[in-house]
């Protein structure tokens, strides 16, 4: 698919706040659209931040980086989001703080969107009744090209409410754990997945799989990627939301499926070098740039 909209992607904005006491911009939506950002797709980035000096720090973040801010609303009720981030074994846990400005996301300030835009949502923002009549509102104005990220949140999730999103779905990326939650009585990773293509008619599924890499199943193909046998990790906090950023570019500059993986991988293989899952450092993104003549 070739679609030369900006894509619409809608969730949550929040700060990851760490052991050490540091605080990183991020939210798996923002993410996605910061790195869109940066590769020229000038994303429509809906969400909801509250008049507090996070806020404050979060829209001059957004400006900063030349993103649109017509979709950000300020709250003055709710508190900018905060998750409390933990690791074991390098594997972050996340403490969400509920009630944030995000999760009151409001139908009737939404901007003009265009109908062509392809939508990106994630779950974790559809946790309040507030914030999902909002994503409803929002798909009666675009077109039905949504990719939906997974992305369970425990105890943010249940299975009436990942059934229901995923049925609008034209594309769909999930994790081996997630696919393993939602599909039971499939026998391994490849035939789970193939087995939600066919029921839920998706023109793609991509299932991550960590150190292992991904498999992505279209109508037509089925593609493989391993990442790099040397990676420097920082933490791999925002690795997935990386990984789909370059899904994406690769949907609206119809790349192949295979390079459009390869890609993906070799950019989230990059980013668990950082701290945190995004960087204001415009060189980072130089290399992909020129090497994806972007």
């Amino acid at each position: 698919m070739s679609n030369q909209s900006s894509p619409v992607i809608f969730g949550e904005v929040l700060y990851d706040c760490f052991p050490d006491g540091s605080h990183v911009l991020g939210g798996a939506p923002f993410n996605v659209a910061w790195h869109c950002q940066a590769f020229g797709l000038q994303p429509q980035f809906v969400s909801r931040i509250g008049k507090d000096q996070l806020g404050q720090e979060v829209h001059a973040a957004m400006l900063d980086w030349g993103m649109k801010t017509e979709g950000i609303q300020f709250d003055s009720v709710h508190a900018t989001g905060k998750v409390n981030v933990s690791f074991n074994d390098n594997e972050p846990s996340y403490d969400i703080v509920e009630n944030s400005a995000w999760d009151y996301i409001d139908s009737q300030l939404l901007p003009v969107l265009k109908k062509e835009s392809v939508l990106y949502h994630g779950s974790l923002a559809l946790r309040n009744p507030v914030a999902a009549q909002c994503l409803e509102s929002i798909k009666q104005c675009v077109s039905n090209q949504i990719f939906v990220d997974i992305n369970l949140r425990a105890p943010w999730w249940g299975s009436a409410l990942i059934n229901n999103i995923i049925q609008d779905s034209r594309y769909l990326k999930i994790n081996t754990d997630e696919l393993n939650l939602i599909v039971t009585d499939e026998q391994n990773i490849e035939s789970k997945a193939r087995y939600l293509l066919t029921h839920l008619q998706l023109d793609l599924i991509v299932v991550t799989q960590g150190a292992s890499g991904a498999i992505a199943i279209s109508q037509n193909e089925t593609c493989l990627v391993h990442p790099e046998k040397k990676v420097n990790i920082m933490d791999t906090v925002g690795a997935g939301d990386a990984f789909t950023s370059v899904l994406l570019l690769g949907l609206h500059k119809a790349w192949p499926l295979q390079e459009t993986l390869d890609r993906a991988q070799q950019f989230a293989s990059k980013v668990v070098g950082l701290r945190g899952a995004t960087t204001k450092d415009k060189n980072f993104y130089k290399t992909f740039i020129k090497n994806w003549s972007l």
